[in-house]
């Protein structure tokens, strides 16, 4: 089984359902395993980044299911250390993978970080604030990844976690239009109306954690459990992923158990087939209902333009507890 296609607007198509690998730790058998079964049940995309540091066993993975290169669509990503060194990033992630080029490649975050810093993930400053790198504009990160499309690294370029006031800090000046914008897209966070926004600049939306973060209350929702029940569904998790495709939003969930990469997969799409209009609207209204909720906010102590979202100015995180998807 594969999942639907969705059209970029370069002319690629991208699988709508692709497997996560953020958290998983650098085990790899157990990493290239799960990235092994996922392929072998059916998902075509796998969405990776230089910053989790188990790209090395997603590509053993890769190789070990026996899917060729050509069928399986890879994502990665350039952390904000290296916005200086777009194209060095890039080799040791495409060495790591084991491949000769990526099929979308996106900026993680739209913060730079000292590449000279205390830390090559994320440097502190000695006040326990993160170290940006303030004198670099993001303008010049997407000319160097501009420029790994040219030289054929790349098929496309998109970006993640930006809102509208970052991507129009890119846009005006843009050769290349963003393919997607990987967001923190769920039942408790569907940003409908930055939804409407990506839709008329023809930017495809990625939610990452689309089950919400560990230990997250969406999959006790109390009305997307009652549709699971009304339609049929094996579980609220094929709702919260289904309802997700309905809005031709391409969902990342993530699991290292094969039952639950596989039911992802499955649920995912068997929901899609079934919500009705009248379900769409009731899970719409959910978040407004009272139930807004971010999960992921990392410290930058920068204006990141997002709604809902307040962050500390100082760094209050252990490097082992980083959680910036």
């Amino acid at each position: 089984m594969s999942s639907h296609l969705i059209a970029l607007h370069n002319g690629q198509t991208i699988p709508a359902i692709g497997l996560g690998t953020w958290q998983s730790k650098p085990n790899a058998s157990e990493i290239a395993r799960a990235v092994e079964h996922g392929l072998k049940a059916g998902y075509r995309h796998i969405d990776c980044a230089w910053f989790y540091g188990n790209e090395k066993e997603v590509g053993d993975g890769l190789r070990a299911s026996g899917v060729p290169r050509e069928e399986v669509f890879v994502t990665s990503k350039v952390w904000g250390t290296y916005h200086r060194r777009v194209e060095e990033s890039l080799d040791q992630t495409l060495a790591n993978l084991g491949t000769t080029y990526l099929d979308l490649y996106l900026m993680h975050w739209p913060v730079a970080l000292n590449p000279n810093g205390n830390h090559p993930l994320m440097p502190i400053l000695s006040n326990g604030n993160i170290d940006i790198d303030e004198s670099w504009d993001i303008r010049d990160t997407w000319k160097a990844m501009e420029a790994m499309v040219k030289k054929g690294k790349v098929k496309a370029i998109g970006v993640s976690n930006f809102s509208q006031m970052m991507l129009e800090k890119i846009l005006p000046t843009a050769e290349i239009i963003p393919a997607v914008n990987q967001l923190e897209l769920h039942l408790y966070n569907p940003q409908l109306k930055f939804l409407d926004y990506l839709k008329s600049k023809k930017i495809v939306p990625q939610a990452f954690s689309p089950l919400g973060s560990t230990g997250a209350p969406l999959l006790t929702d109390e009305s997307a459990t009652e549709i699971a029940k009304k339609r049929s569904l094996k579980s609220t998790s094929d709702v919260l992923l289904g309802y997700l495709l309905t809005k031709d939003i391409v969902i990342l969930p993530k699991s290292m158990s094969p039952s639950r990469i596989e039911s992802n997969l499955t649920g995912a799409l068997e929901a899609y087939n079934v919500l009705t209009p009248e379900d769409i609207k009731i899970l719409d209204g959910v978040a407004a209902g009272g139930k807004q909720k971010r999960f992921i906010i990392p410290p930058w102590g920068i204006d990141l333009g997002f709604d809902n979202w307040s962050t500390p100015t100082k760094y209050a995180m252990s490097l082992d507890s980083l959680v910036y998807k």
